[in-house]
């Protein structure tokens, strides 16, 4: 990936990183690739030049506030505080509605992104549904998206701040984000508190008009196939895709297959 400066947007400085296609790609819509709760551009690894080169297009690739080298968030375990556009301190529960409804309409707006394919996976999946849901979208293609909150993914996540305090889950983040206990911290503290409990973009989903492929693992230990089978779509506009033996990330568990049943999606789409 060629690193660019970071990137102001909505008052906030983003890790930004440019895949550029071949001379055919300027006629595409680009990939922009929103990652997991935990993510980062970093973490996707080599993921998402693999799946441009194949596709034939151009992508981008950011960080959120707070991961990789994205700027962190103020007090990030302290009270919810908004102030000069800005919001720092515990996330709120429509954290990703934000995310989807404002930071990324002024980043594609600074790129001069119209209407892009977005590629999420986990929160960043349904940052893509959302965004999906007011913006115009060339395709949404999302992996292990959350619609809903599930009892499964409080426990795995409960498993995660364990294995953060007290194993090695800290020492692992650290080698793609910055600001580690930032990442972390925005995530999780979050996710565990009873205000999140009620989240459900489902009714959202409805407003999509993009094509939509929603892949999720079978044995995803952070969501059931409820998943993708709350996004209520019509069956012309929705393609699900189950992978067995997968867990929460299908484009490492099997990042061949998923590739292909991008490949496919998207070559059956002008």
């Amino acid at each position: 990936m060629q690193a660019m400066p970071l990137m102001t947007v909505d008052h906030t400085a983003l890790e930004v990183e440019h895949l550029p296609g071949p001379r055919a790609a300027m006629s595409r819509a680009p990939l922009v690739f929103l990652h997991e709760g935990l993510g980062s551009v970093a973490m996707w690894r080599d993921w998402p030049r693999q799946l441009c080169t194949r596709l034939g297009r151009e992508g981008w690739v950011y960080s959120r506030r707070g991961y990789g080298r994205s700027e962190p968030v103020v007090d990030v375990r302290g009270p919810s505080v908004e102030a000069d556009g800005k919001r720092n301190g515990r996330l709120r529960p429509d954290y990703m509605q934000h995310e989807a409804w404002s930071v990324l309409p002024a980043l594609l707006a600074q790129l001069d992104v119209a209407r892009p394919v977005l590629v999420g996976h986990s929160d960043g999946g349904t940052i893509a549904l959302l965004h999906a849901s007011r913006h115009a979208t060339a395709a949404c293609i999302v992996m292990a998206p959350h619609v809903i909150v599930e009892d499964v993914s409080i426990r795995s996540i409960t498993q995660a701040r364990a294995a953060f305090t007290d194993g090695d889950l800290r020492q692992r983040l650290a080698r793609y984000h910055q600001h580690v206990d930032c990442a972390f911290w925005q995530w999780n503290d979050i996710w565990l508190d009873p205000a999140f409990r009620d989240f459900d973009i489902r009714a959202d989903c409805r407003a999509i008009t993009a094509p939509v492929l929603a892949i999720q693992g079978q044995d995803d230990p952070y969501g059931s196939l409820a998943q993708i089978d709350e996004i209520a779509l019509p069956a012309t506009q929705i393609t699900r895709i189950v992978l067995p033996d997968c867990g929460h990330s299908p484009h490492r568990d099997q990042p061949e297959e998923v590739n292909r049943y991008i490949d496919d999606f998207l070559r059956q789409r002008p």
